[in-house]
Order: structure tokens, then C-alpha cells, then sequence
């Protein structure tokens, strides 16, 4: 049983690592596409909490709710921000900067939760800025290369955002957690688009089945298996298997898109990755059940604090 969880958790996490791949192939701006794929994965996670029988508890607390409000808009900025960010720089270095998301909260975490800011997160934080700069460091200047670096660097700071609400809406959690964040970022993105173009851009026939795919395939059923899996891995595997995502994101797109790193770059990313891991994988702990709260998001995948980030 163990087992199979492992192997839904990593396909969750592979399918999540997939998300740049698939949106290279549609033609709509950054926002629409956040804007279709918010609005399939809500009805998904809908449909999948009411087949699972689940009870919204959202309403008896106001506070929470209002917490998790800013945790689903601060959701639709970071994913604008990425899927403007891979137009311009590549799936490989927005997801490495895209990343650097929870180890912002890492390092402000003594301010906003108390949290000892041990020698290891120091170490953790310290490698993951240094592999920001080789990575930033190597990109050739080009047009759009700055506004896409720009674009990476905000996906990271709302991410991290993100990560704060949600830690701060701890009493809303899993399915529900992730249909009322969902909701929230299409609610968000559509005003966005309203206000920016005042209309709703029809897909093309073309953008309709990669369209699909990552609103039904990497959204919908990535977030299922994500959710059916969780409860049953150990903290520490769902820590460290989590950083699957943004391995095979950075792989998908070298054999797939034909991104490639410079040497240098191989090595700041490896410097994320790592730093990004060792302080994670300090600061989680097993919960008294022996089970986990794992560090790690719901419906995009990516390792934060509470389920239902991604």
C-alpha cells in the first residue's frame, strides 16, 4: 500500500514538472492560459471533493477563509508570473527561480512563525541565493531576457505568499483547501483579464487539447493522485521526493524543448536544489501520528508547508 502511494505521489509530482512542457504548445497569453487552466482544475477539485463526500468547514472560520482569500490570488500572480517567465527565459530557469519560493519563507520564517533560524537553513538559503546568481549570471542578454527574469523573481515572491496564507489558513486543509484556493485564482485571473482586455479570448482549435491536458491531466488528476498518496508517505519522502518536480521539469525541457544549461548554470541549479532540500528537509518534522503534513503544495506541486498550495 505504502509502495503504491510512493509511485501516485511520484507520478503527482512528474505530471506537476510537465506544466512548462505542455503550455510551450498554446498560443494564448500567460494569463489566459492560467485563466483556463484555474477554471477546468476548480471544476475538477469540485467534482472530485463532492464524489469524495467531503464537508466544507470554510465558512465557521471567517479568519482562516480571509487568509486563504490571499493565499488563492497570491496562487494566480505566481502562476502568471511563471507562465510569462518560460515565454521568455525557458522552462528550466523560470522553474529554478520559481522555486526559490519556500525558501523565502524559510528565511523569514523567524519573523512571521516564530521558527528558529537554525545553521542548516542558513547554509540551505545561503547555497540556493548563490545558485540564483550563477543562473542569472549566465543568461544572455537578450529582448524579454530581463522581463522574464523579472517574471521568475515575482513567481518566487508570490509563491512564497502564497506559502505564508496558506500556513496562516492551517485549519482549511486538503481537498477543500485546494477546490476553495482553485475557485479563488479563477476568480482572480478572470477580473484580471476583464480589466486588462475587457473580453475573454476564444482558444484556438489547436490551444484546446494541450489546453486540456494541463487543466484535466496535470491539474485535475495531478492534484488526485497528489491528495490520495499524501497521508500515507512518511514526512521525509514526501520532503525529498517532492523536489522530483523540479528535476523533471529541468529535464523535460532539455530533451524536449532543447533547453540547455551552461556549466555554470548546471551548477547553480544544482546549488538550488540542494540548498532548497537541506533546509527542507531540517525543518520537517513527523507529526505525532507518525504521519505527515508535508512540505508540499496541492494543486501545482512544489514544496512549501501545507497541502494545497500547487
Amino acid at each position: 500500500m505504502k509502495k503504491f502511494a510512493s509511485v501516485k505521489y511520484n507520478l503527482a509530482m512528474l505530471l506537476f514538472g510537465s506544466n512548462g512542457i505542455v503550455a510551450s504548445h498554446i498560443g494564448l497569453s500567460s494569463y489566459e492560459i492560467v485563466l483556463w487552466r484555474t477554471f477546468i482544475g476548480a471544476l475538477l477539485m469540485a467534482a472530485i471533493f463532492k464524489l469524495s463526500h467531503g464537508q466544507a468547514c470554510f465558512w465557521r472560520e471567517k479568519r482562516q477563509f480571509a487568509f486563504l482569500i490571499g493565499s488563492g490570488v497570491a496562487m494566480a500572480a505566481s502562476w502568471m508570473f511563471l507562465f510569462e517567465a518560460y515565454r521568455h527565459i525557458g522552462v528550466s530557469l523560470s522553474s529554478l527561480l520559481y522555486y526559490c519560493g519556500p525558501v523565502i519563507v524559510m528565511a523569514l520564517s523567524p519573523l512571521l512563525f516564530q521558527e528558529k533560524l537554525t545553521r542548516n537553513k542558513v547554509l540551505g538559503f545561503l547555497a540556493v541565493i548563490g545558485g540564483v546568481l550563477l543562473i542569472n549570471g549566465q543568461i544572455v542578454p537578450e529582448q524579454g531576457s530581463q522581463w522574464g527574469i523579472f517574471c521568475g523573481l515575482m513567481s518566487a515572491a508570490t509563491y512564497a505568499l502564497l506559502i505564508i496564507c496558506n500556513k496562516k489558513a492551517n485549519r482549511i486543509t486538503g481537498l477543500e483547501n485546494a477546490m476553495l484556493q482553485m475557485s479563488i485564482s479563477f476568480l482572480a485571473v478572470l477580473l484580471f483579464t476583464l480589466l486588462r482586455q475587457g473580453h475573454l479570448t476564444r482558444p484556438d482549435h489547436l490551444d484546446l487539447l494541450p489546453l486540456l491536458l494541463l487543466g484535466v491531466l496535470n491539474t485535475g488528476g495531478g492534484g488526485f493522485l497528489y491528495f490520495s498518496s499524501l497521508n500515507q508517505l512518511p514526512t521525509q519522502t514526501a520532503a525529498v521526493c517532492g523536489y522530483l518536480e523540479l528535476v523533471s521539469a529541468v529535464v523535460f525541457a532539455a530533451i524536449l524543448l532543447h533547453e540547455a544549461l551552461s556549466p555554470l548554470q548546471i551548477f547553480g541549479a544544482l546549488l538550488i536544489i540542494g540548498g532548497a532540500m537541506f533546509g527542507e528537509c531540517c525543518k520537517t518534522k513527523p507529526s505525532p501520528t507518525g504521519r505527515t503534513v508535508p512540505a508540499k503544495t496541492a494543486v501545482q506541486g512544489a514544496t512549501a508547508t501545507t497541502p494545497a498550495e500547487k
